[in-house]
């Protein structure tokens, strides 16, 4: 790839994911600008408890791409400041009744057959791991690959740690395309401009599918809404990322209902986080109450003790969802130049350095770390 007066590559969207992009090209040695319309972080980054899960994915490409992303994880979190609240606390997922124990059970089995490290948990034991945690739950497995970060820091810090080879433009809106005449990609215009590059990358999220749109390309990328309730400032009461098993079958599924299973975290600076919901509203961000009642009924079901606490507030945010549930990564078929990186949706903080690590080496014609196959943009 040239490299000159012009950026190699231009990666829109300074989320996790295009900041991820931008960090392993420009540790490729490529010149990246990225440009946002809005700030770093400002999209669904933000809004975002920072999970990096292998504990909610059936065996198969996600979960390869979030077992690569986990080794990365742990080499970001020595590369990067502290400040990013890097915690591989692992994570717990609990079943109320014997049916939901043997489903969970076999999901582990399946898993560790496909090299994840799960634990059966029985009944007795819970409380070792999550003494507030309410009775007479059947039991659990706990998963020590999860961890979490706090993602608006860590995308600030990866954009940074990449020194002056990555420029960005932010509050700059991309409002189209530029080709050559034999339709290869030039670079975008801007609400300030045009930007030129032989690249692009597709890290818009949730609007990923509007910006392939200015391409001539098709991407159904949906925002699928979810509130997360955050409390008051607490003791860790909560240890682990704590779900119920019920949320892996919320996250397979497709329903364009609302869908509602408890998730509970505890961070270093004190407020538990609690989700997680799910459904189909477009980009309406108008408050759900009855999300949110049923975010609090799943909490105290599972820690009674949060039933004393307060809500000091809540947060939406919109998943990036595509129908087969496998993010688009790399180059796209139908517009040379154009790379995707994009419909992730509520894993994108988890699998954003495997996804940006794959981007680098389709940027530089090396071997993907992995088979993106399965991730192909132009299979829609």
């Amino acid at each position: 790839m040239p490299t000159g007066k012009l950026s190699d590559v231009i990666v829109i969207g300074a989320g996790m994911v295009g900041a991820a992009c931008a960090y392993y090209a420009a540790g490729a040695g490529l010149r990246v600008t990225v440009i946002d319309r809005g700030s770093v972080a400002g999209g669904t980054t933000g809004a975002g408890e920072g999970n990096l899960l292998v504990s909610d994915k059936e065996p198969g490409p996600e979960l390869e791409l979030a077992r690569l992303s986990a080794r990365l994880w742990t080499e970001l979190s020595g590369a990067l400041p502290a400040r990013i609240e890097y915690e591989p606390k692992g994570g717990l997922i609990v079943a109320a009744d014997e049916p939901g124990a043997a489903a969970l059970r076999d999901f582990a089995d399946r898993q560790r057959a496909a090299g994840v490290t799960a634990e059966e948990i029985p009944a007795d034991r819970l409380h070792d791991l999550e003494p507030h945690l309410a009775p007479g739950l059947a039991g659990g497995v706990h998963y020590p690959q999860d961890a979490q970060v706090m993602p608006a820091l860590a995308t600030a810090h990866l954009l940074r740690a990449a020194g002056n080879r990555i420029r960005l433009r932010l509050g700059e809106e991309v409002t189209g395309l530029l080709t050559a005449p034999d339709g290869t990609l030039r670079g975008v215009r801007t609400t300030r401009g045009e930007v030129h590059a032989p690249y692009v990358v597709n890290a818009a999220g949730a609007w990923g599918g509007e910006l392939a749109r200015l391409a001539g390309v098709e991407l159904p990328v949906r925002p699928r809404r979810g509130f997360v309730l955050v409390t008051e400032p607490l003791p860790r009461v909560v240890r682990h990322k704590v779900y119920a098993a019920g949320y892996m079958a919320d996250v397979a599924s497709g329903s364009a209902t609302l869908q509602t299973s408890a998730v509970i975290e505890g961070t270093p600076a004190g407020p538990v986080l609690i989700g997680a919901s799910r459904e189909h509203a477009g980009f309406d961000r108008t408050l759900s109450p009855q999300a949110l009642q049923r975010l609090a009924a799943g909490a105290t079901a599972l820690f009674p003790v949060l039933g004393t606490v307060r809500a000091m507030r809540t947060y939406t945010g919109f998943r990036p969802y595509l129908p087969d549930h496998l993010p688009a990564i790399g180059p796209d078929p139908r517009a040379p130049g154009l790379l995707h990186a994009c419909g992730h949706e509520g894993a994108g903080i988890g699998l954003a350095p495997a996804t940006g690590f794959v981007i680098a080496r389709c940027l530089t014609g090396g071997e993907p770390p992995l088979d993106i196959g399965p991730f192909d943009p132009g299979r829609f």
